[in-house]
C-alpha cells in the first residue's frame, strides 16, 4: 500500500509540473501533445512496472545441480601413422 501511495503522489507531482511550466504548445493538429504525452506516461508506467514486486509473491529456490564428476589431465601415447605421439587427454569418471 505504502508503495502504491507513493507511486501516485509522484505521478500527481510530475503532471502537476509539467501543467504549470510548460507554455502551450503550437501545433497544427496535436500531434507533438500527443508524442510527448505517450512518452511521458510511457514512463511512468514503465516505471511502475519496474519497481513493482514479482507476480509470484515471494523468492524462489531452485535445487542447485550436482557438482560435476571429478576431472583429471592424463598423457596418453597414439599412433599417429608416422610415429608415436604424446598428448594432453582429459579423462571424467
Amino acid at each position: 500500500m505504502n508503495k502504491t501511495l507513493v507511486a501516485a503522489l509522484t505521478v500527481a507531482t510530475v503532471a502537476g509540473s509539467l501543467v504549470t511550466a510548460t507554455p502551450p504548445a503550437k501545433a497544427d493538429n496535436g500531434v507533438g501533445a500527443g508524442i510527448a504525452a505517450g512518452l511521458i506516461g510511457g514512463a511512468i508506467v514503465g516505471g511502475a512496472i519496474a519497481s513493482s514486486r514479482p507476480a509470484y509473491g515471494g523468492p524462489v529456490y531452485v535445487a542447485e545441480p550436482p557438482p560435476p564428476a571429478p576431472c583429471y589431465w592424463r598423457r596418453e601415447r597414439y599412433w599417429d601413422g608416422y610415429g608415436w605421439v604424446i598428448r594432453p587427454v582429459r579423462v571424467c569418471y
